[in-house]
């Protein structure tokens, strides 16, 4: 490092002084002439409350689905009871596609901007808001169509299959970070 004023635990740069400009300093810039190395696999360390509470909703979601309405399972349920309101069913199954599709595309193209600070202000605060309303609508639909089955406890249900989702979907890789080609940058 070619020296500065220390500010805040580090050093600033200051390219107007006469110091700095007749030293010849300007022909190496040390903040652009490292590589840029980021690293993806740093695994983040969870606390056992984190764990267990994540098993909980796995569990939970498991046991709902396992047992359905304690005569047969959820997925035998969903095709066969006459109970349930199809059209409100499908139109909510659709939402949950459409939401899917949609976080796979944002994050696929989140991965192809080069810089990582950008990555999320560019792909995703754009659809947030249809995003949001579109899981509204389908959580809406999802219980109107299943409350003659379970009643009111067509909304805690579907939340907890909701929770077991929001666990298991960030564990999902479904492709590979590309490193950052190592490039001198000139600016």
């Amino acid at each position: 490092m070619s020296g500065g004023t220390p500010v805040a635990g580090g050093y600033m740069r200051q390219r107007h002084s006469q110091g700095y400009a007749s030293s010849g300093d300007d022909i190496e810039d040390d903040a652009c002439s490292r590589f840029q190395t980021m690293s993806f696999h740093t695994p983040k360390s969870r606390t056992w409350i984190e764990v267990v509470e994540n098993v909980l909703w796995l569990a939970s979601a498991a046991f709902i689905v396992y047992y359905g309405d304690r005569h047969s399972n959820m997925i035998y349920l969903l095709w066969h009871d006459g109970r349930i309101r199809r059209l409100p069913l499908y139109l909510g199954m659709v939402g949950i596609g459409l939401n899917i599709v949609i976080f796979i595309y944002t994050s696929m193209s989140a991965w192809s901007i080069r810089r990582f600070d950008e990555k999320w202000e560019l792909a995703s605060l754009s659809v947030l808001p249809i995003v949001t309303l579109l899981g509204l609508i389908s959580f809406c639909l999802l219980s109107f169509a299943l409350w003659p089955i379970w009643g009111f406890l067509t909304i805690p249900l579907l939340f907890t299959l909701f929770m077991a989702c929001m666990v298991v979907f960030p564990n999902i890789m479904i492709g590979k970070f590309r490193p950052q080609s190592d490039v001198l940058r000139t600016d």
